[in-house]
């Protein structure tokens, strides 16, 4: 096992956090609002980050982007939110601060956090849904994260669950999420609409007074309301569950994991979204599949990508310097 302190740093559009993990637990951490006004501010910002962290004893660090990431180059192929496309992110940070780097998806950061309770490995397979302005997602198989081949995978959000094809595959733009796809029925956005079309189609509700008084509504709002007891806000999330709940049965269809974790700002919702995932997810699962499935809300919140990417930075660390990849379970550093 490889002493030391790991830093992982969750960079999102609206804040970056920093976290030194030692033995698997989050010590200090570090969070400022996303300068997004170039790369190089942004850069800028992640080395002050992990220079406000870094002993030592410090032995790598690992970055978590909302982004398609080139896991063995660290080059970002496209990006959401952040100024990054295109950016050789990996080599760019090594160089500046001096110290090994590794750069993963922030979801796939958040899956193996959930994949691990401190030192150890508490779900060998596992698949995350992470909800909010969009939908992400990522693999633990076997132990260890699944990147594919290019090191993409795994871009649950862009799933497809609901498309007419009767006519066949409509004709598609540039513009991201596509039709039909997770992302695009399910995610914080879609519950956003789902709430005006609520509020407007019952004044009377709770939610509707709210439209009334702000003159808008939000999927915020809508838990709020749902929590306290509004019929209308409640069918709201129900529906976006429903929804949610097709693309986790085809998760257990495809990997029949141990656990599917549902996180991102959506899942504060809690039984009011998990509910119906659960429902509409073991209706739509082939009978014998998914038998030992759980499927549960995150349990590592706001830390979820701070920690994950500490703790791929750990073990990316611990492989190189073993020269070559450990038999699964792995031991975290």
């Amino acid at each position: 096992m490889v002493e030391g302190r790991f830093i992982g740093v969750d960079v999102g559009g609206t804040k970056v956090a920093a976290g030194s993990m030692h033995r698997g637990r989050l010590g200090d951490t570090h969070v400022v609002p996303t300068d997004i006004s170039s790369t190089d501010a942004l850069l800028d910002q992640v080395c002050e980050a992990v220079g406000e962290l870094r002993t030592e004893d410090t032995r790598a660090v690992g970055i978590g982007v909302p982004s398609v990431v080139e896991f063995a180059t660290g080059r970002i192929a496209y990006s959401v939110n952040i100024p990054l496309t295109d950016v050789p992110l990996r080599s760019l940070l090594t160089d500046r601060l001096g110290l090994p780097v590794f750069v993963e998806n922030d979801a796939s950061c958040a899956a193996l956090a959930e994949a691990y309770e401190d030192e150890d490995l508490v779900a060998s397979d596992l698949v995350m849904l992470t909800v909010g302005t969009g939908v992400g997602g990522g693999l633990v198989l076997g132990g260890r994260l699944y990147r594919g081949a290019t090191g993409a995978a795994a871009e649950m959000g862009h799933l497809v669950i609901g498309l007419d094809l009767t006519d066949g595959a409509p004709r598609t733009g540039d513009d991201f999420p596509r039709p039909g796809t997770v992302e695009a029925l399910s995610a914080g956005t879609e519950l956003d609409r789902l709430a005006m079309r609520f509020a407007r189609e019952h004044p009377d509700s709770s939610l509707g007074r709210c439209l009334d008084r702000d003159g808008t509504v939000t999927g915020r709002d809508a838990a709020e309301a749902a929590q306290a007891g509004d019929p209308a806000a409640a069918r709201a999330l129900h529906l976006l569950g429903e929804r949610l709940g097709i693309a986790v049965a085809n998760a257990i269809n495809c990997f029949d994991p141990a656990e599917v974790v549902i996180g991102g700002g959506v899942s504060a919702a809690g039984d009011l979204l998990l509910t119906p995932v659960r429902e509409v997810a073991q209706r739509f699962v082939l009978t014998g599949v998914g038998t030992a499935t759980t499927i549960r809300l995150a349990r590592r919140g706001v830390e979820a990508g701070v920690v994950g990417a500490a703790l791929i930075a750990a073990q990316e660390h611990a492989e190189e310097q073993r020269g070559g990849p450990p038999p699964p379970p792995l031991q975290v550093p």
